[in-house]
């Protein structure tokens, strides 16, 4: 099925086409590079979707360069063996860019005059259950006391991290009173699309009055990192995910055309029941008229 739907909005008259799978764009060629958000679009964190790897691999052999692009904030090399776990095989990517690997490299490089000017004491937020994120090879001190850190780096919502290495678990409450207390100070993250994420003590220290960094989706940064990966420039490359506000937003910041993969986060906004059914185009385009983000194409999942 292909179809053409157009989004009237005060600023310009947008388009976008309506598509059963990825074939037709696949044999095209017309895009050198893919740029595929993973929860959501590959798998749902614990079992790959319908089709996913059978589609990765019909697109491989088309010759497209594929690179995953995700709010996680995992390192890449963790996010790869996510993969490999749960049967995606690594070797059709080229790699992987998250906003945990953007803030690690941010941080180890400080060739960014924001980062450079952080210091090197922090308060660390970070993931429990999930397991503590390392943060070796940065040169940081973590500190426990808010008078002595210089910048907040949020990794996850369950913990706060310990000088000795280890993580004392914490109610995410707990963790907003810390920031009350670093509301004049410096907030560098990763984020993810959990239901409480960092995203959600970023929000809370911008009311605060504190100075967050977004690394991560809807940033041109991870868009641009994934182009240097793939050695492509942004008019070769479609990103494919299934949030508006993080995938199809940060795809229309950094200039490449994007493809919407209706069965994820938006669902229910979208009255889809289960996967693989087709979202009315009217309901696409009111959602995309809410959050300001614009797709070149829909799909109901990423299928071929």
């Amino acid at each position: 099925m292909i179809g053409r739907c157009s989004i009237s909005s005060s600023k310009e008259v947008q388009l976008f086409q309506t598509l059963n799978g990825i074939q037709q764009l696949a044999e095209t060629r017309r895009f050198k590079a893919w740029f595929l958000d993973q929860f959501g679009v590959l798998h749902d964190g614990k079992q790959p979707y319908p089709g996913a790897i059978s589609t990765l691999e019909r697109l491989a052999t088309s010759g497209a360069k594929m690179v995953i692009i995700s709010n996680s904030s995992r390192r890449a090399s963790i996010t790869m063996e996510k993969m490999k776990s749960l049967g995606f095989d690594p070797s059709l990517f080229l790699g992987a860019i998250t906003s945990g690997e953007l803030t690690h490299q941010y941080l180890q490089r400080r060739n960014d005059a924001w980062f450079a000017a952080l210091g090197r004491s922090c308060i660390h937020m970070t993931w429990n259950d999930r397991g503590a994120i390392s943060l070796e090879g940065l040169g940081l001190k973590v500190v426990e006391n808010v008078e002595e850190a210089e910048f907040i780096l949020a990794h996850g919502t369950e913990a706060l991290g310990l000088s000795s290495g280890t993580a004392l678990p914490m109610k995410l409450e707990d963790l907003e009173k810390i920031l009350e207390r670093c509301a004049a100070k410096k907030y560098t993250y990763g984020r993810s699309k959990s239901r409480f994420c960092d995203c959600t003590l970023a929000a809370t220290y911008e009311k605060l009055g504190g100075e967050v960094k977004w690394m991560g989706k809807p940033d041109e940064k991870i868009y641009k990192s994934a182009m240097a990966m793939a050695g492509v420039d942004a008019v070769d490359c479609i990103a494919v995910g299934d949030s508006l506000h993080h995938d199809i937003k940060g795809a229309n910041v950094a200039g490449i055309q994007s493809a919407f993969v209706t069965c994820g986060i938006h669902a229910t906004e979208l009255g889809l029941a289960k996967f693989g059914d087709v979202a009315d185009s009217s309901s696409v385009q009111a959602l995309a008229l809410k959050y300001d983000a614009h797709p070149s194409y829909v799909l109901p999942a990423f299928t071929w």
